[in-house]
């Protein structure tokens, strides 16, 4: 994937910011001056002296791996830090002229005066973040209430705010509670509480990460749109560097509490300085190709019919993020002849299927009389050894399809086939088939030690003896290369990446066939995920693991998948190779997908340049 980004606005800009630094001297017109900044949990301090500016209008992306201090950075600025987090040096600075105001060892009451009118907060997660008991209008009306505005005029105005935010009924809305709203309408809602006030700046804390394609383009539409009316700036918390690319003016970069680099988006990420930012810009998901010592071996091949492609050029390819060329004379996959496809000069033929999905159909009762189909009519084959994503948008039908999959749930028609045999919810359908969540904190006992985690299921299906079973546990931890040391630890106790190999080690402990992957690294940064692809396509090949990859992330889906399904309102739209449908796509929906990416060419910014 090629990072891009927009010309930067006529705001002025910090070429004189030194990498590791902001200017010396504090700009005139900059709205937030943070100097020096540190702070500490107990005696440890996590942020060593950040500097940074954020100029009226402007946005500032703050980005670096999960512990950066991205977040604590953000949350200091504006006193929300948790119990045990101190600023203990350095200062702050919101405004100009009379209007300057230092953020730094504020009251309570000085806080309250702030927060909300001078200084709009984003959250990262709406689940979290929004009362699951108060109506919808009644929270966005309490951002209002808390500044003065009387509770009457507070609620009418909560209905102008969400219909400025896109919620079709904006009335309705009001008096839903947050579960009966979808999860880009939830963050629409944190954007309208956000800017309830028109503030002078927002601070947005990785407000689209759970977000699907198309879903976080509307949010960061709207979010520059009304920042854009009222002429606010944004500080922008993000491990998206495609995001921070595409929005923002400026690129601040934390490592381990250190700012390393900063200056305009288009230099910082188009032609990096410190080896920190290089080695981040490199693991953004299609610029890098899979280790070709990871990639399946000649003889596997993806997909059915005349539309077969051997996976390891698919890999190779996708991974690239170049077309799947199919022939040595440049024709594409689709020309070539049924049955088989060429790599180089040899022709392979396709590989049995491991999945077969025919006619699958499930719905839901929403009420006395209204159902919702969720998945309509879906078909598609998984080959053995293969890749085979599903992308849409939230909604549109992955999940469920991937429990009818697994025999989770059972369609209302049509038919799922494991090598041949319907698939059940029988303990041997268990032993092929495993399944990777989304979030490895919740599907993770935190009762367990990592070692009980990756034994329960061979405990549940009696294999081996105790000892057998330790030994077992030792071989699957060094596997997804976790250290020995960790098996006597909680999940608690460990990062977001060790959680989710975790995750992947005792899904492997029954040594599945299928291995079904829900969003497997929506919740990791960029660098985090990179590992944990490289380490999926390793396992894939050293195993000859059938993969069923789930995702909204469509650079993740490019690099990893052979073959990729496009669902929208539970009806698949279009299926074919990955570089073929993402390159050439020929369903609207899917252009529209694409479309959405960060940094994707449109019409609209016909301004963006590429930065590689």
């Amino acid at each position: 994937m090629t990072l891009t980004t927009s010309t930067p606005g006529a705001g002025p800009t910090a070429d004189a910011a030194a990498a590791g630094g902001a200017d010396d001297q504090a700009p005139s017109d900059a709205l937030l001056r943070v100097r020096g900044l540190r702070v500490a949990y107990g005696a440890a301090e996590v942020v060593h002296g950040v500097d940074l500016d954020v100029r009226p209008g402007e946005v500032v992306a703050l980005v670096g791996e999960s512990g950066s201090g991205k977040s604590t950075t953000a949350h200091a600025l504006i006193g929300l830090l948790p119990d045990g987090g101190r600023v203990t040096g350095g200062s702050a600075h919101l405004g100009t002229g009379q209007r300057s105001a230092a953020l730094t060892g504020l009251l309570p009451d000085a806080w309250r005066r702030v927060r909300g009118v001078r200084v709009g907060l984003v959250p990262q997660d709406p689940g979290t973040a929004l009362d699951p008991v108060v109506r919808v209008g009644e929270q966005v009306a309490e951002a209002l209430v808390v500044h003065g505005t009387p509770r009457r005029a507070a609620r009418e105005r909560a209905v102008e705010i969400l219909a400025d935010v896109g919620l079709d009924r904006p009335r309705e809305r009001a008096r839903q509670y947050p579960h009966q709203l979808s999860g880009g309408m939830r963050q629409r809602v944190l954007v309208g509480i956000a800017m309830a006030c028109e503030p002078e700046l927002v601070i947005a804390d990785e407000p689209t990460s759970a977000l699907d394609v198309t879903v976080q383009r509307r949010v960061l539409d709207l979010l520059a749109d009304l920042t854009g009316r009222a002429g606010t700036a944004v500080l922008l918390i993000t491990h998206d560097l495609a995001v921070a690319a595409d929005r923002a003016d400026r690129v601040v970069v934390l490592k381990d509490g250190v700012v390393v680099e900063q200056g305009p988006a288009a230099r910082v990420l188009g032609a990096p300085e410190h080896p920190y930012t290089r080695e981040l810009v490199a693991t953004v998901p299609g610029r890098n190709n899979v280790p070709s010592a990871y990639a399946p071996g000649a003889g596997a091949t993806v997909g059915t019919g005349e539309k077969a492609a051997p996976s390891g050029a698919a890999v190779a390819a996708t991974a690239a993020g170049t077309p799947d060329e199919g022939t040595t004379d440049g024709t594409s996959s689709e020309a070539t002849a049924a049955g088989a496809i060429a790599l180089g000069t040899a022709a392979v033929e396709p590989s049995p299927a491991l999945i077969e999905v025919r006619g699958l159909v499930k719905e839901f009762r929403l009420g006395r009389r209204e159902r919702l189909r969720a998945v309509d009519d879906v078909s598609f084959t998984v080959p053995r050894g293969s890749a085979f994503a599903l992308v849409g948008e939230s909604g549109s039908g992955k999940s469920t399809t991937a429990r009818l999959v697994l025999g989770l749930d059972r369609p209302d028609a049509g038919v799922v086939e494991l090598d041949g045999a319907p698939v059940g919810a029988d303990r041997a359908t268990r032993r092929r088939t495993q399944l990777v969540h989304q979030d490895p904190y919740s599907s993770l006992d935190p009762r367990f030690t990592v070692a009980a985690v990756v034994e329960e299921p061979l405990w549940a299906h009696r294999v081996g003896t105790r000892a057998e079973r330790r030994d077992r546990v030792a071989q699957l931890l060094e596997q997804v290369h976790l250290s020995p040391d960790l098996a006597g630890r909680r999940p608690a106790e460990l990062s977001g990446g060790q959680r989710q190999r975790v995750a992947i080690a005792r899904a492997l402990a029954l040594d599945p066939e299928l291995l079904v992957l829900d969003e497997p690294t929506s919740a990791l940064d960029v660098s985090v995920q990179a590992r944990v692809l490289e380490l999926l396509a390793r396992l894939r090949a050293e195993r000859g693991l059938t993969y069923l990859f789930i995702s909204h992330d469509l650079a993740v889906v490019r690099q990893v998948a052979d073959h990729v399904g496009v669902l929208s309102g539970g009806r698949l739209v279009e299926t074919g190779p990955v570089a073929r449908v993402f390159d050439h796509p020929a369903h609207p929906y899917t252009a529209e997908l694409i479309a959405a990416i960060p940094g994707a060419r449109t019409p609209a910014h016909p301004d963006r340049k590429d930065l590689t």
